[in-house]
């Protein structure tokens, strides 16, 4: 044979496989003018961006930590939190409901789906803000009886509710959807096997059918995730003062306008940044089984090959 490959098998069931008359291989030239070309232009952005005075990086530099900033960035903070928990959690809701054989159930959740996917988040916002102009007051009763308590609506509806109803609400609608595709990436007969054991449909989602699906679930909830981090720039139109407002407050001071907007994009980018490391290691531990299946199924498929080498020698 004019090619020689060589087969490393550890005990583990890690494969690897190299071929010897390609180890040596020369690095591409046209691969190293790319990489040359864009380092080159990478360097003269870099050096234009950091020596152009019209960015005003003294500015950014003063205000980076400013206390009206931080405080932007933890309402930021605490408005994905709050939304992302209300969201998974009411998704798991619709998800389920729209799996269920129930079909007003099915039709109310495939309903909320349809309407809050279907429509602007920052018109959502506004609407949420703006309830009082609709419903004057909320109460609880009886339809078309006697009322219980009632609230006006202006003392309910705060910026901050509004923005935690716009944004979960909206969350829980795209959630719905990552969740009922990971239970449907599930195998079936999981169902049957732990309907057998004697478990409920609830429980075996809680102890079998969720815990597999979770490989298919966490990548899409983690680009929610940094999505909503971004999504939440949007409040700053119902006067929640959370970090692109805090920055905007300050330059409508100052007229700093481009410095600021920087301050507010360097956080975002590195709480982003933040939460993409996250996410990997996440998804690294729920792909553990996939790699040890891998692994074991490359070790098979390698045997077999050196089997036929043999063979056929």
């Amino acid at each position: 044979m004019s090619t020689q490959t060589q087969i490393l098998a550890s005990p583990s069931g890690d494969v690897r496989s190299r071929d010897v008359a390609h180890a040596h291989k020369p690095f591409p030239k046209g691969r190293v003018a790319a990489w040359v070309i864009t380092l080159a232009i990478a360097a003269y952005w870099a050096f234009s961006v950091a020596h152009n005075e019209n960015f005003g990086w003294p500015v950014v530099a003063q205000y980076f930590f400013d206390p009206t900033v931080i405080s932007g960035l933890y309402v930021s903070l605490g408005l994905t939190v709050v939304a992302m928990i209300i969201g998974i959690a009411l998704g798991l809701v619709l998800a389920i409901a729209r799996m269920s054989s129930d079909r007003l159930a099915s039709s109310l959740a495939s309903l909320f789906i349809w309407f809050f996917r279907g429509t602007p988040l920052l018109v959502q916002l506004i609407f949420w803000y703006n309830l009082s102009t609709l419903f004057p007051t909320l109460s609880v009763g009886i339809p078309f009886g006697p009322t219980f308590m009632s609230w006006d609506t202006n003392s309910v509806i705060s910026p901050m509710t509004a923005a935690i109803a716009g944004l979960a609400l909206n969350e829980s609608a795209y959630m719905a959807e990552i969740i009922r595709g990971g239970l449907l990436s599930v195998d079936k007969g999981q169902f049957e096997t732990a309907e057998a054991f004697g478990m409920t449909r609830i429980r075996a989602l809680r102890r079998i059918i969720i815990p597999q699906a979770m490989r298919s679930i966490v990548p899409p909830t983690g680009n929610q995730l940094i999505s909503m981090i971004k999504a939440t720039s949007l409040v700053s139109v119902i006067a929640m003062a959370d970090l692109l407002y805090s920055v905007q407050s300050i330059y409508n001071r100052t007229f700093e306008i481009v410095p600021m907007l920087l301050v507010a994009v360097l956080w975002y980018l590195l709480i982003t940044s933040v939460l993409n490391v996250g996410q990997a290691y996440i998804e690294r531990y729920y792909s553990r089984g996939d790699r040890r299946t891998g692994a074991a199924k490359a070790a098979k498929e390698a045997a077999v090959m050196a089997q036929a080498t043999e063979a056929g020698a």
